[in-house]
């Protein structure tokens, strides 16, 4: 695994995990009031597309990073709806 690979790799981690306390916040105080809906569906089509570009690069970081985002924006999403 070359450098630029293991860069990538980092960057995409450190981008995910920080999706976690918000997630994490709104599980527990069962409030999602304060995340804006436009914000979340504009993001989540931005990942897909992100996605879509990694698959067509074969570029393992791009794919890894935003397709476990994009699950986390999606249990963010859901927690909206279910807390709204």
């Amino acid at each position: 695994m070359n450098l630029i690979t293991v860069l990538g790799l980092v960057a995409g981690a450190l981008t995910t995990i920080a999706f976690l306390p918000q997630m994490f916040k709104i599980w527990k105080t069962k409030s999602a009031k304060d995340v804006s809906f436009v914000m979340l569906i504009t993001f989540m089509s931005g990942l897909l597309l992100w996605l879509v570009y990694g698959i067509a690069l074969q570029a393992l970081p791009i794919i890894i990073s935003n397709a476990i985002s994009f699950i986390f924006n999606l249990i963010i999403l859901w927690l909206k709806i279910k807390y709204k």
